[in-house]
């Protein structure tokens, strides 16, 4: 009874699909699958206007194995050379990322979460400058290319700023908006817009 399924399987499997299989086949996504506690997740990704979900996935990903890394390292003995360089080379990674506050122990990145990760987003630090006022906002004035970060026109949201990224971060010398702004701050200039 068992060969006739499997060969029905291969068989179906092997053939192109069609139309209205194709359709069906698009609303169910094979990948990630529907967990029971999932509430945390999508109350995050709200939260930070994350638009891809395989984002916060590689967000906590990364944040594990730092998780993991440091717990392993704290399981060595204390004046074991190997830990102080591999210790400070974290905790100074971490803070240049600024992901946490202060580099003073490896107990900072055993607390992290990957919503650390999602502060540093481009489209959040947007908001906490002030360049706007919502991350929905945020996001579409970085996907139209209005914000610079350095020389750089960015056009993705996920972008992760650094520490000393963050005071490079403007508006884009042929922005509107900035033209607005300076227009508002009796600022304007002509020769800056000249093309």
């Amino acid at each position: 009874v068992l060969v006739p399924s499997l060969l029905c399987c291969t068989l179906a499997m092997e053939r192109q699909l069609k139309y209205h299989e194709e359709k069906l086949l698009r609303k169910t996504d094979f990948m990630f699958w529907k967990k029971e506690n999932n509430m945390r997740e999508i109350e995050i990704i709200r939260r930070y206007h994350i638009q891809k979900r395989e984002d916060y996935g590689k967000y906590n990903k990364i944040t594990n194995m730092m998780q993991k890394l440091a717990h392993k390292l704290t399981q060595l003995n204390e004046r074991d050379p190997y830990r102080i360089k591999m210790t400070q080379q974290i905790l100074e990674k971490a803070y240049a990322m600024s992901l946490i506050n202060t580099k003073t122990s490896l107990n900072q990145i055993v607390n992290m979460t990957a919503s650390a990760f999602c502060r540093r987003r481009l489209s959040v630090v947007i908001v906490r400058n002030k360049y706007c006022q919502t991350l929905k906002q945020a996001c579409t004035y970085i996907e139209q290319g209005h914000i610079r970060v350095g020389p750089n026109v960015v056009t993705d949201p996920a972008f992760l700023v650094t520490r000393n990224m963050e005071d490079f971060i403007t508006w884009t010398d042929t922005s509107k908006i900035r033209k607005k702004i300076q227009t508002f701050n009796d600022k304007f200039d002509d020769y800056d817009f000249l093309d």
